[in-house]
C-alpha cells in the first residue's frame, strides 16, 4: 500500500527530475552528526504532507522517515532553493515541448487562513482575522510560471510589478529563453495607471478591467483560468490553512504545489 502511494505521490519520471536538484549529504568524517536518508523517502513524504495537509507529527512511520528528519530536511531544501528550482526545471521542459502560451499571463490573488508567523495579517475578507495571501501568475492556459505569499491585509496591487519582474527566463521551441507575455491579464484590483504605464515601459500590454466601467463578466472569459489555477493549489491541503510559523516555508509548500502542478502538464 505504501509503496503505491509513494509511486503515485514521486512517479519515477518526477524523481528523475528532482533527485540532481537535492543538496547533496556531506557526512561528517569523524562521524556521529546527521546520518544519511533515503531522499526519495523524504521528498515523498513532503509531498504527503503537502497533499494530505497531515501536521508534521502525524506523519505515517510506515514512509521510514522520522518526522524530525523529515521535517528538518524540508528546511534545509526550503532554503537551499530547491521547490523554486523544481519549477523551474519543469516550466524549462513544458518550455522545450511548446505547452507554455506567452500570447498572455493572467494575475490573480487568494487568501488562505493563517494561525501565526511571519507574513501574515488582518484579512479583510474573513472578520479580520489572521490570515496571508496567496499570487499566482499563469501563462494563458493556467499553468504558475510564478508564486508568492503576502499578508492578507496586503493589497493585491502591490504584488504586480514584483510578481511580473520574478516571472523566469524558460526555455522556448527555438530560440532564446522568454519572460516577457505579450499582455498581462488582471481584475480590478489591479486597476491604478502607475501599473500600465510600468508594464507598457516594458513591452507588456495591460488588460486590466477598471473599475466603474469595464464588465466583469468580459474579464471572466479569461480569468477562470487563473482561478482553476489557485484552485489546483489549494487542492493541496497544506495550503488551506497555513501552520507555517514561517512565511517562507509555506511560500516553499506553494512552490512545491506550482512545480507538481506544472509536472503533471508534461507531455507523455
Amino acid at each position: 500500500m505504501v509503496d503505491r502511494l509513494a509511486q503515485r505521490l514521486i512517479p519515477d519520471a518526477l524523481w528523475d527530475i528532482v533527485k540532481p536538484l537535492l543538496p547533496e549529504f556531506a557526512a561528517r568524517p569523524q562521524g556521529g552528526g546527521t546520518a544519511p536518508v533515503d531522499e526519495r523517502a523524504v521528498f515523498t513524504a513532503v509531498v504527503f504532507v503537502l497533499t494530505s495537509g497531515c501536521a508534521w507529527r502525524h506523519l505515517p512511520p510506515s514512509f521510514g522517515v522520522s518526522v524530525p528528519t523529515a521535517h528538518r530536511r524540508f528546511m534545509v531544501w526550503a532554503d537551499a532553493g530547491v521547490f523554486e528550482a523544481l519549477h523551474r526545471e519543469i516550466l524549462d521542459r513544458l518550455g522545450v515541448a511548446g505547452e507554455l502560451d506567452w500570447s498572455a499571463a493572467i494575475l490573480d490573488a487568494a487568501s488562505v487562513r493563517a494561525k501565526k508567523g511571519s507574513l501574515t495579517g488582518r484579512s479583510p475578507v474573513d472578520r479580520g482575522k489572521k490570515g496571508s495571501k496567496l499570487h499566482v501568475i499563469s501563462d494563458a492556459n493556467g499553468i504558475p510560471l510564478v508564486t508568492g505569499v503576502t499578508a492578507a491585509n496586503t493589497h493585491d496591487s502591490v504584488m504586480l510589478q514584483p510578481m511580473v519582474e520574478s516571472i523566469p527566463k524558460v526555455r522556448s521551441v527555438r530560440g532564446p529563453r522568454r519572460s516577457k507575455p505579450a499582455k498581462l491579464r488582471a481584475d480590478k484590483g489591479y486597476d491604478f495607471d502607475v501599473h500600465r504605464r510600468w508594464l507598457r515601459g516594458r513591452g507588456i500590454v495591460p488588460r486590466i478591467a477598471r473599475r466603474g466601467i469595464e464588465d466583469p463578466t468580459k474579464l471572466g472569459r479569461h480569468r477562470w483560468k487563473i482561478e482553476r489555477t489557485i484552485a489546483w493549489l489549494t487542492g493541496y491541503r497544506r495550503l488551506t490553512i497555513r501552520y507555517e510559523r514561517h512565511g517562507r516555508l509555506f511560500a516553499a509548500f506553494l512552490q512545491l504545489a506550482a512545480a507538481i502542478t506544472c509536472y503533471k502538464k508534461l507531455p507523455t
